[in-house]
């Protein structure tokens, strides 16, 4: 399956967003990629505007989703992934991750961990979502979601593998800072050895954001990697180096903690 990381910085206004990322799907859907990825917050983002979610937050019914629905019919083998900011009916937001393929609304995951640290709150404008993201099928993988912040907690990209996921799909806007990259590539290459699974991460590049968009294959080997600047690049997932992965590293096989013989009485 050929994968597309779609890596730009997010503008203050819909509109241009919207622009941009048809074009990523145009260039996507000419390379005959099976699934285009963009970045968490690909609605709207403004570093001088700390309100920018509650100006600017639509339902799935609004402009932005419906265009994107239009669009998609264009390239119907290709599945786009993102995130934006939803009401949730009570005067907040639910941070939404969709799949969009041919004209419809295919996943949705609310995301569960919010991004209450390093001096940022997340959840002063944004309600927790309460499931676990769906396992999909896209181009003959089953794929998991998860949203920036949910790569810290290794237990979910666990469940997900458990659950079925052979390949992990993870829009970021992941937020610069002292050794903030580092983080970035060891957890993104982290949850990948771990589970032998691939991880697809595309995080926001721009004034605020660090981009370094990557897959990293089931062995921690990482096969593509954007730099700093807004740029779409490819990578292609294979059955055979997964299959491979799991025979030679059988750690899924090999897990003590899920066995019914070490669970309390």
């Amino acid at each position: 399956m050929k994968v597309a990381l779609g890596q730009f910085a997010v503008a203050p206004r819909w509109e241009d967003n919207l622009s941009r990322i048809v074009d990523l799907m145009r260039a996507a859907g000419e390379e005959q990629a099976a699934l285009l990825v963009l970045p968490e917050g690909m609605l709207a983002h403004d570093i001088a505007d700390p309100d920018i979610i509650a100006r600017t937050a639509q339902p799935l019914s609004g402009p932005f989703v419906s265009a994107l629905l239009g669009a998609s019919r264009t390239w119907p083998g290709l599945a786009i992934a993102g995130c934006l900011h939803v009401p949730d009916g009570a005067g907040r937001h639910h941070n939404t991750l969709l799949v969009i393929s041919n004209g419809a609304i295919i996943a949705r995951y609310r995301k569960l961990h919010l991004y209450d640290a390093f001096s940022i709150q997340e959840s002063r404008n944004v309600t927790p979502g309460t499931e676990v993201p769906p396992v999909i099928d896209i181009g003959g993988f089953r794929v998991g979601l998860m949203t920036c912040y949910d790569v810290r907690f290794p237990e979910l990209a666990r469940r997900l593998v458990l659950d079925g996921a052979e390949v992990l799909v993870m829009p970021a806007a992941w937020v610069r800072g002292p050794a903030k990259e580092d983080h970035w590539r060891v957890l993104v290459t982290a949850r990948a050895l771990e589970n032998t699974c691939y991880m697809v991460a595309v995080s926001e590049c721009g004034p605020r954001n660090i981009g370094c968009s990557m897959v990293v294959d089931p062995l921690g080997v990482p096969i593509v990697q954007a730099g700093e600047a807004p740029n779409l690049v490819f990578a292609t997932v294979s059955r055979a180096r997964l299959e491979h992965a799991r025979r030679v590293l059988p750690v899924l096989a090999n897990r003590r903690f899920a066995r019914p013989e070490l669970q309390a009485d």
